[in-house]
């Protein structure tokens, strides 16, 4: 008897997705579809459909497609799937929708990473407008929220978004699995733009090195200039102890991330609202990413229903000297923004010291006073930074310095 093969998501209640039933066989290739929206796009999804087929060699055998409001891209991924699975010999070939022009713009190192909002890799219908809450990255994530059984549609879903979908300037980051999975979910997406990549349960610099080692690979041998960046997570005993070695491990590393819910597992406890399990890790991060020059980045906060704890969480982040936090809900953006906003005093501060670094350099002085104290290079940097952030959180004016 024939197998059949399937992807997409099981059940009924499905949305923004489809489910592609493929069985090969004999006869001239057969296409059934059901929708909810049949008398309008019928059509259109059997177009696509005989061209997706087409396009890797099948001709023959019989499909089904039921559509429960799928974008061309969540089903062209699902079709690619269903493919694979009856046929993996074809899995160099891939079905790629247009590379849209709002998902062509690139990042810098430097930039805020404040809010870095985890979507699940298999759920597209979360994909569709993450980019209107304004986080600034959103991570397509092919690891811990996926089912091991759902990785390879994942894949495809994943590059297919960063194709496609308008993520309205937001960082566009994807954390890939570990390990050889993870090796595959590089071949499938740095070629189509993708910013930055989280490398899960970092322990080792040599992790980081082999990761860079594939990426300039794929990079070489697609001719593409620009950079992709990396943020390793450490999420154990070892990760942490060996900070320092990881954060430096890569000129491409623009953060280093904390996972706490392994990493209290690995340390044989469980996290507290007080984070005292955590505080060594949490520093011993911290010191090694401003060791490196790049940014430490604190863990998610679980509890989407409480956004007094979250409040609380960030101010006690910020203050240990964290530059951003994971979420998993785009309810807690807002207040991720509010509460690393920088204060009045802080923003006073830095524009005490950025107008007195502008008047040392127009008297051609190397060196920058505020009152009796003198001021290097760093700090001033850092108040650039509070006054970048001020002015995109919209507590100064961007022509400050002309109201000063």
């Amino acid at each position: 008897m024939t197998k059949m093969f399937q992807a997409g998501p099981p059940g009924k209640s499905i949305k923004s997705d489809c489910q592609v039933f493929y069985t090969p066989g004999p006869e001239p290739l057969k296409i059934k579809i059901e929708s909810k929206v049949q008398v309008l796009f019928s059509g259109a999804i059997r177009e696509l459909a005989e061209k997706a087929f087409s396009g890797f060699g099948i001709e023959t055998g019989s499909v089904q497609i039921k559509d429960f409001g799928a974008l061309p891209f969540v089903m062209m991924a699902q079709i690619e799937t269903v493919i694979k699975r009856a046929h993996p010999e074809l899995d160099k070939l891939s079905l790629l929708p247009e590379l849209k022009e709002h998902a062509k713009y690139e990042t810098t190192p430097g930039r805020f990473r404040r809010s870095r909002l985890y979507l699940p890799g298999n759920q597209p219908k979360l994909f569709l407008n993450a980019g209107i809450h304004k986080p600034d990255c959103i991570i397509l994530d092919l690891e811990d929220s996926v089912p091991p059984a759902e990785k390879d549609a994942a894949r495809y879903m994943v590059r297919n978004a960063l194709r496609t979908l308008d993520f309205f300037g937001s960082e566009r980051l994807v954390r890939i699995n570990q390990g050889e999975l993870g090796m595959l979910d590089l071949e499938a997406i740095i070629p189509h733009n993708v910013h930055v990549v989280l490398l899960p349960k970092a322990e080792t610099a040599e992790q980081v090195i082999a990761m860079d080692n594939k990426v300039q690979e794929i990079l070489k041998r697609e001719g593409i200039s620009r950079p992709v960046y990396y943020m390793p997570i450490l999420e154990s005993a070892l990760g942490v102890l060996n900070a320092r070695e990881i954060a430096m491990a890569s000129k491409f590393n623009v953060a280093l991330a904390m996972g706490l819910e392994d990493y209290t597992a690995d340390i044989g406890t469980e996290r507290t609202l007080e984070g005292t399990e955590s505080f060594f890790a949490r520093s011993m991060l911290i010191n090694a990413a401003r060791a490196a020059g790049i940014q430490p980045i604190a863990t998610v906060f679980s509890d989407v229903n409480n956004e007094a704890a979250l409040r609380s969480n960030v101010r006690e982040t910020k203050a240990l000297g964290f530059d951003g936090m994971g979420c998993i809900h785009p309810r807690q953006i807002k207040p991720i923004h509010e509460e690393f906003a920088p204060s009045e005093a802080e923003i006073t501060k830095a524009k005490r010291i950025i107008l007195a670094a502008d008047d040392a350099e127009a008297r051609g002085l190397g060196v920058v006073a505020v009152g009796s104290k003198m001021i290097d290079p760093p700090i001033v940097k850092r108040a650039e930074r509070t006054i970048r952030m001020a002015v995109d959180t919209d507590m100064l004016s961007e022509n400050w310095k002309e109201q000063a």
